[in-house]
């Protein structure tokens, strides 16, 4: 098992990473510690976090995008509280240096694995809830995500190929695409599908193929956006 680092080392660390010195490090150990290393684990830490992370997040995007409507919105925050960009994150804090694991996910590389550093990053921010509430859990928030918050692209560029194609041919009262399923080849366990994308009014044809119907179907769409008249890939 990896034993924590010395109080004062963590106390820097979380410090220099988060923002926060704690008051009562105790939580800090919790919110470090894996279930497969005993009782006093972080999952209910991450579950408190996971909400916090969500309303800090939330607030931080609406006062960044005034104009943005609840769809917008809620991309921008998915993109913000993926596992995937919470994984990065972590990583880059180097929350795994610090985590306790049982000798099991310590041999299977547990420090390195992106949903266990994406869990204790919320059970960190929990922790700080607890702590100190929510006030130093949002500052811990801006002080982690607030470049990355800054840098968003815009909330459209986030619309998936097929929703963003729709809406400009709906915005035009064209009619909408259609997605045929034209083949499906490979064994069972490794299929792939092709699909093809048409739109009739340009008289355009487009085909994507994948490891499922639904990825192709956007492999298709956005080669299709490609293909629109200019005036129409250049608005919104």
């Amino acid at each position: 098992m990896i034993p924590l680092r010395k109080a004062d080392e963590l106390d820097d660390w979380t410090l220099r990473s988060f923002g926060h010195r704690f008051a009562t490090p105790a939580l800090c150990h919790a919110a470090l510690t894996h279930r497969s290393a005993g009782a006093a684990h972080n999952e209910r830490l991450e579950f408190l976090g996971d909400a916090v992370l969500n309303c800090s997040v939330a607030r931080l995007l609406f006062d960044a995008h005034p104009h943005a409507d609840e769809g917008a919105l809620s991309r921008l925050r998915a993109t913000m509280v993926s596992g995937a960009t919470l994984a990065e994150i972590s990583a880059e804090l180097g929350v795994g240096e610090h985590l306790r694991l049982g000798a099991g996910e310590l041999k299977t590389g547990g420090f390195r694995r992106a949903s266990t550093l994406a869990d204790a990053l919320e059970a960190l921010l929990g922790a700080i809830y607890l702590d100190s509430g929510f006030d130093a859990a949002m500052a811990a928030v801006v002080h982690i995500m607030g470049r990355r918050i800054t840098a968003l692209p815009a909330a459209d560029t986030l619309k998936d190929p097929k929703t963003r194609l729709q809406e400009k041919l709906q915005a035009r009262g064209l009619a909408l695409p259609t997605y045929t399923l034209t083949a499906v080849s490979g064994d069972a366990h490794a299929q792939v599908f092709a699909v093809s994308c048409e739109v009739l009014p340009f008289a355009l044809s487009t085909v994507g193929e994948a490891g499922s119907r639904r990825r192709a179907e956007q492999l298709a769409a956005a080669k299709l956006l490609e293909l629109l008249p200019p005036e129409m890939r250049e608005s919104p």
